[in-house]
């Protein structure tokens, strides 16, 4: 079997998608998968460094990598009501913003890009890993946090307060999902195994979707202390059609999204094909 560095999140939305394809419970074509398992932002510097063959990556990352990658169709979390939020101790209204000493999930996180898109003069940040957030907000490290993932389900019971949703922002500026990560294939891979690999990754969120118990074990591995509903609330909010396939709409948001940037001066415009065709 063909050897293939597959990197994604322990998170429970990634191992989801992923867990038929690792486990061979679909055809794989001929491909075996060495796990690179890190939190998001490590693996954006994974692929900046350029050592995955196929990796989760931060639409923001991407931006910075698309010379030595390509993005697939599959895999990828975008949708609606799923964006990170701003949050704090204490209520702060949106024009104290530019003020504030805001811990965020890494510079190179797509939370990161659209508060920069949102709030550009928000200069203030310090990188920490985004289970530690809501933790540096209470005990007054940061006046603010830039939360993900299950977090969305817990800081409310912390006592933590929403400034604001950048979901929300988002789909009122554009009308479009949020495109937050996608899965991205090396560009030195030949074509027609760029295209295998979009096809199993398609095969695996399929199956995935026909029996979503099948996964729990990989799941709930890595996802000790996760509480079960905040787990299946967790892939519920990540894992949808844009999984599957990005298709227009799609493909679309994540367009917008660097076009909204480049027209800020936040990324560089990019001269590279960005999506994967036949």
């Amino acid at each position: 079997m063909q050897k293939i560095s597959l990197g994604f999140s322990t998170c429970p939305n990634d191992t989801f998608i992923f867990d038929a394809m690792v486990h061979h419970k679909i055809d794989t074509e001929g491909l075996d998968f060495n796990l690179v398992l890190a939190d998001v932002e490590e693996l954006n510097q994974k692929a900046l460094n350029n050592e995955l063959d196929v990796t989760k990556i931060s639409y923001h990352a991407f931006s910075k990598i698309a010379h030595n990658y390509i993005l697939l169709d599959s895999g990828s979390a975008l949708g609606y009501k799923n964006g990170p939020l701003l949050i704090s101790k204490r209520k702060i209204y949106t024009d104290e913003i530019k003020d504030l000493k805001i811990a965020i999930p890494g510079l190179n996180t797509t939370a990161n890009l659209l508060l920069s898109i949102a709030f550009p003069d928000a200069k203030n940040k310090k990188e920490y890993l985004f289970s530690d957030i809501e933790e540096v907000v209470l005990s007054n490290e940061v006046d603010a946090g830039l939360i993900i993932h299950e977090n969305r389900f817990t800081y409310e019971k912390k006592g933590l307060k929403k400034i604001v949703d950048l979901g929300e922002y988002w789909e009122q500026e554009t009308g479009l999902p949020i495109p937050l990560g996608g899965i991205a294939v090396n560009r030195k891979l030949d074509h027609k195994l760029q295209l295998k690999i979009n096809r199993i990754l398609k095969r695996s969120v399929e199956y995935a979707f026909e029996d979503p118990k099948s996964a729990y074990p990989f799941i709930k591995q890595y996802a000790q202390e996760m509480d079960e509903e905040v787990m299946y609330k967790h892939i519920e909010l990540y894992v949808n059609d844009f999984t599957r396939d990005l298709g227009v709409n799609g493909r679309k948001a994540i367009e917008v999204l660097y076009e909204k940037a480049i027209s800020l001066g936040i990324l560089p415009k990019m001269n590279q094909d960005l999506f994967l065709n036949e």
